[in-house]
């Protein structure tokens, strides 16, 4: 019961930080774009992400992995709390880009932090349900975030959102001060001093755990994979949408509620049948139904049709994503596990960019619609490769809930 108590906490910390990032996006969309009045201005918001993950991720696991966890996501809390309350007296759109550059690092850093802390909290039986409960808080925001960031900006201006963003931030620290230490080592140690040499030798350790199990690599890149592929096609969407099949402003916002509804129904079914449903179906299943459902959306001649997609990518995206969490959080040590998902985030948030840049010049030199649907379609292919992978019977140890490999 002890366990579920914190477990409520940190999901009550989740749940907060994740709306609290919603009400910030849509605050600095609307500032950077009351300001310039360019498209192209709000684009390179989604570009400073994954180049900032670039830039902190080839150091970070090495951190991560030497200190206390649960402090380093207090004090990421509390800095992305400060430099977001900075936003509104900054003095021109430059000084806005650096401090979001500086908010999206220390977001990177907390990705694969809380994904250590989580991992040694939770105990390897309840993991899964986890999984599935943090994808239900997750939509939650999804589906709450935009409604409160309309009721500030109906009682104030995007700049009373952003510093309510950063309360909730200052919130979440504080929810996580209540947690228990999980970590023994708090410091580097003497010997241990970051530096290349240090972060040459984990990436090292990192490459020989990947050759001595080569199916938890190509598991986790599927993943990877999926990541990208998703990042992508997204960014067609609201093009798509207002500019291919006419959806209004207002049905548009109902296509995000049904994603939203959609991830929320298969959260709770995760949840509720968390015992019977196996991981690697999870994966495999997850996969495939997440690109049929971005295929059912480029595919849409009206709102009905477009629903439908966004409602299947919703639903099944919880089932892939919880199944890909159970199996990194039993398979990769945890001892090594900040290195190992900074490594690849850096390589995802590489291919990010440019598949995205890729997609989005081809949608302009020719159209929407069929750029969209030739993705979707290279994703089901992948996802029928993982279904194929993950389901094979050799494979089946990979995927026992007792199985956790050992340094």
């Amino acid at each position: 019961m002890k366990n579920w108590k914190y477990s409520f906490l940190l999901l009550g910390g989740i749940g907060i930080s994740n709306i609290g990032s919603w009400v910030y996006l849509i605050a600095l969309n609307l500032i950077i774009l009351n300001e310039t009045g360019s498209p192209l201005a709000i684009a390179w918001l989604y570009i400073l992400g994954p180049i900032a993950t670039i830039c902190s991720n080839s150091w970070a696991g090495s951190l991560i992995d030497r200190i206390n966890t649960r402090k380093f996501m207090i004090g990421l809390d509390i800095s992305r709390a400060l430099c977001i309350a900075l936003i509104p007296m900054l003095p021109s759109l430059f000084y806005v880009y650096v401090i979001v550059f500086i908010i999206n690092m220390g977001s990177a850093m907390f990705e694969p932090t809380s994904m250590v802390y989580m991992t040694k909290l939770i105990p390897e039986k309840d993991r899964q349900r986890f999984n599935a409960l943090r994808s239900f808080i997750n939509s939650c925001g999804t589906l709450t975030g935009p409604a409160i960031a309309g009721l500030l900006f109906w009682m104030g201006t995007p700049d009373t959102a952003i510093y309510i963003n950063a309360v909730a931030l200052i919130l979440s620290a504080f929810i996580i001060l209540l947690l228990p230490n999980v970590d023994t080592q708090t410091v580097l140690l003497e010997t241990e001093k970051l530096s290349w040499k240090l972060i040459k030798a984990d990436f090292d350790v990192v490459y020989k755990f990947s050759q001595t199990y080569p199916f938890v690599l190509k598991v986790y890149l599927f993943f990877v994979g999926m990541t990208i592929f998703m990042t992508a096609l997204d960014s067609l969407e609201a093009a798509f949408a207002k500019g291919v099949i006419g959806v209004s402003d207002t049905n548009y916002g109902f296509l995000l509620s049904i994603f939203g509804t959609g991830i929320i129904l298969g959260s709770l079914i995760n949840t509720l049948f968390s015992k019977q449903l196996t991981v690697n179906l999870l994966i495999g299943a997850g996969s495939v139904f997440t690109a049929v459902g971005y295929i059912t959306l480029y595919s849409a001649q009206g709102f009905v049709s477009a629903a439908l997609g966004t409602f299947i990518i919703g639903f099944a995206i919880t089932f892939a994503n919880t199944g890909y969490l159970t199996f990194y959080q039993n398979t990769v040590p945890v001892s090594m596990m900040g290195r190992f998902s900074s490594l690849f985030g850096i390589v995802e948030a590489f291919f990010i960019i440019i598949l995205t840049i890729l997609i989005g010049l081809a949608a302009e030199l020719t159209s929407i619609r069929p750029v969209g649907l030739i993705g979707s379609f290279m994703f089901l292919l992948l996802g029928v490769r993982v279904f194929k992978v993950v389901t094979a019977r050799k494979r089946n140890i990979y995927f026992r809930e007792s199985l956790t490999l050992n340094d």
